[in-house]
């Protein structure tokens, strides 16, 4: 993938101004940035900033000291969820026209402090966020009540929806990871813990896989029953320091990962033993800490914002070609290309579903899961499909504890040296050839 520079969107201060959020709406149309300074600021998606309001405090008559910890859009890019550090979130209706009246239409006190946020695509009128006290919540818009998803005994750090908007992931202080199931709630037991990571989840996406690192300078991939598929060390690496946020674009094919001064990024690779790819690393100077990155869902641009406040577009694609000098076609995924006409500037999305184009920019990618060559199943993601079922039981919590070729982790060369095994070249030869007599 070819990420390039376009633009700064928001310059950077001279001391602290932590981007504390970064989100794109559903429509592509508006891209919401949030510093220390509580201030939200609206911009098109040609990165002019065209409105902007101040956040609440959850008390009108107290201090001004709370920190915007998280914001997510609605599905239907009308409404903006705001996560407070003050034990609150708001649900600020934007409409979605520019200069339609901005209104409070929802707002969540809570008994601790609010963490992160995430609005699911399939929950229109439910977003959920995490507490410092451990739970996970989910926001009814309808009743402006929220409700216990589940109880952990540890601090949320991050959390994130999959693609299809059917569950949620949580990253916790005690290195665990869980996974629920919305669609499981009546099944008595939807969530439980996914894995323990080698390390606080700080960073945490989930697409073709899930992906999570943190301080030890390392990336790993896990499926979604928690087995590790695939792990990057960049720990012998000195110029790498810890991972603090990640994001997949709206294929789930890529992966951003960013720490202090760059942002790597990695690839799912081709063929039904796809592996994972590390891509290419954009190092940007004097930016003192990546503290959010969010994919336009178009997958067109990636947005970086930082502890000093700056917030850059990066043009994200696989391959641009012109015909005939009437069309620009531009590949942003293996399964997404946006057709733009040069005359007008309208756009429209082909993807290998049915419709085949839309003129409204709004994307919500169904392309086949690639499983490893090992397991039993390959199975295909489709609007329509149910979610996995989760297995009854508890799950192991380190991939070394299973049992037989199926439960081997996998081995690749990573930055850094081998990670995984002694004979890291033999195995992965091995590996590509379908071979499993190790």
């Amino acid at each position: 993938m070819q990420l390039r520079h376009l633009k700064t969107v928001h310059a950077p201060q001279d001391g602290i101004a932590k981007v504390t959020g970064v989100c794109w709406s559903s429509n592509n149309r508006r891209l919401a940035v949030v510093t220390t300074d509580r201030v939200v600021s609206l911009y098109d998606e040609h990165g002019e900033r065209r409105d902007k309001f101040s956040t609440k405090p959850a008390d009108a008559k107290g201090p001004k000291n709370y920190v915007v910890r998280g914001m997510a859009w609605s599905p239907d890019s009308s409404k903006l969820a705001i996560a407070q550090s003050d034990n609150i979130v708001f649900v600020y209706k934007l409409g979605t026209e520019w200069g339609d009246k901005k209104s409070i239409c929802n707002k969540f006190q809570q008994a601790s402090s609010v963490t992160c946020v995430c609005w699911p695509e399939q929950r229109p009128n439910e977003l959920v966020f995490g507490l410092a006290e451990g739970k996970m919540k989910v926001g009814q818009l309808r009743s402006n009540k929220p409700m216990t998803l589940y109880a952990a005994d540890s601090y949320v750090v991050s959390c994130c929806s999959n693609l299809e908007g059917t569950a949620v992931l949580s990253g916790h202080l005690d290195q665990r990871i869980y996974r629920f199931f919305f669609d499981d709630a009546s099944r008595g037991s939807p969530h439980w813990e996914l894995c323990r990571h080698s390390c606080v989840p700080y960073a945490l996406a989930w697409g073709e896989a899930v992906c999570a690192a943190g301080n030890d300078q390392m990336v790993t991939f896990y499926d979604k029953e928690g087995m590790e598929l695939q792990r990057f060390d960049y720990s012998r690496d000195e110029s790498e320091k810890e991972f603090v946020c990640a994001a997949f674009n709206p294929s789930g094919e890529t992966v951003a990962v960013g720490s202090f001064n760059r942002f790597r990024t990695f690839r799912l690779g081709q063929g039904m033993a796809s592996e994972w790819e590390a891509g290419p690393v954009k190092h940007i100077e004097n930016l003192y800490t990546i503290t959010a990155l969010a994919w336009k869902c178009d997958g067109s641009r990636l947005t970086v914002g930082s502890l000093c406040g700056a917030v850059d577009l990066f043009d994200a694609c696989l391959r641009r070609v012109r015909y005939k000098g009437k069309f620009e076609f531009t590949y942003v995924s293996m399964s997404t290309v946006i057709v733009k006409r040069l005359a007008t500037g309208a756009r429209s999305i082909l993807e290998p579903h049915g419709p085949a184009s839309r003129a409204t920019p709004d994307l919500t990618p169904r392309i086949p899961v690639h499983r490893r060559a090992d397991h039993p199943q390959v199975a295909v993601r489709l609007r329509d499909h149910q979610p996995d079922q989760h297995l009854s039981g508890p799950l192991p919590r380190r991939p070394h504890e299973r049992d037989g070729a199926a439960g081997r982790p996998r081995v690749v060369q990573a930055v850094g040296g081998a990670v995984g095994g002694r004979r890291p070249r033999e195995v992965l030869l091995r590996q590509r050839e379908g071979r499993d007599d190790l």
